[in-house]
């Protein structure tokens, strides 16, 4: 079931629902520039078949209002509409997996409005905490000396986005995957171009727009807050992730109060064909254990 929300004025989300409308809410958070149906359909299968599954679209993504050029928003705007998505399906409690900036929004609704959520699941991410990092050996790293992003990340991100037709369009959309699915597991360019085809025809244009990039992100850190989480958390740890790699899931588990790890072997900053069975496994294990 597909519904628009009125999470501010002039701002009109896209969100969809899948699954028993009784079961329990799980909000899916997607990443910067990701449309809602940029989560894969056989995860959501998954996880619709125990849980009352809503996708939506961010601003400056998918169907919903493309506003930023006109009025510029915050990052933490985009955690408020997570509340407005609750809030207009008339949601009191769900679970909440993010990925990559997903997984720093539903931090700030970790922090922010903990009363909100029942689980929290944090995919590709990093530690919205200026605690350090604690190797094994009782060691201390700052925050600011954690591994970066991959330079063949950064130099495919620096690109400026240009219009050489359909055919370089779905070409950089391929390349972009590629980059971001790591090189541990063989890459299923099948599987990404229908992903992005999906992606193209849900939006009504192959138009990507840079307003996540350019938004303002002061004020993200929520370290006190964290530290004194309550809400039962999941980190996932991708071991060939190039964004946010290891120890990066590590440290945001001992910034979350309680929080624990699921490594997913050979999972990047994408989600193939080959990942998706243990990542949903991961997910439901922990919505029915928060649920128990």
């Amino acid at each position: 079931m597909q519904q628009f929300i009125d999470a501010a004025p002039g701002i009109r989300l896209w969100t969809e629902q899948r699954g028993a409308a009784d079961a329990a809410p799980l909000l899916l958070v997607m990443g910067a520039r990701a449309s809602g149906v940029a989560w894969p359909e056989p995860l959501v299968d998954a996880l619709a078949a125990h849980h009352r599954v809503i996708r939506y679209d961010h601003r400056d993504t998918g169907r919903s209002s493309w506003p930023f050029e006109e009025r510029p928003y915050r990052i933490p705007d985009l955690a408020d509409d997570v509340i407005a998505v609750l809030d207009g399906l008339g949601i009191d409690r769900a679970h909440i997996v993010g990925m990559s900036l997903g997984g720093m929004l539903a931090q700030l609704v970790l922090a922010d409005h903990p009363d909100r959520l029942l689980s929290a699941t944090l995919i590709g991410t990093s530690a919205l905490s200026s605690t350090p990092y604690t190797r094994p050996d009782g060691t201390t790293v700052p925050v600011e000396e954690l591994p970066g992003i991959s330079p063949e990340v950064l130099e495919l991100w620096a690109r400026p986005v240009e219009d050489h037709g359909p055919t370089a369009d779905m070409q950089r959309r391929i390349e972009h995957w590629r980059v971001l699915a790591g090189d541990q597991l063989p890459f299923d360019i099948d599987s990404f171009r229908a992903l992005e085809r999906r992606v193209i025809e849900h939006t009504g244009h192959d138009r990507t727009s840079t307003a996540h990039g350019r938004a303002e992100h002061d004020g993200m850190l929520r370290t006190d807050r964290l530290a004194k989480n309550e809400v039962p958390t999941l980190v996932i740890c991708a071991p060939a992730e190039p964004v946010f790699p290891p120890p990066h899931p590590q440290h945001l588990a001992q910034c979350v109060r309680g929080a624990r790890v699921v490594e997913i072997p050979g999972m990047a900053h994408a989600l193939p064909p080959a990942v998706l069975e243990p990542l949903a496994t991961a997910i439901l294990r922990h919505t029915g254990a928060a649920a128990g």
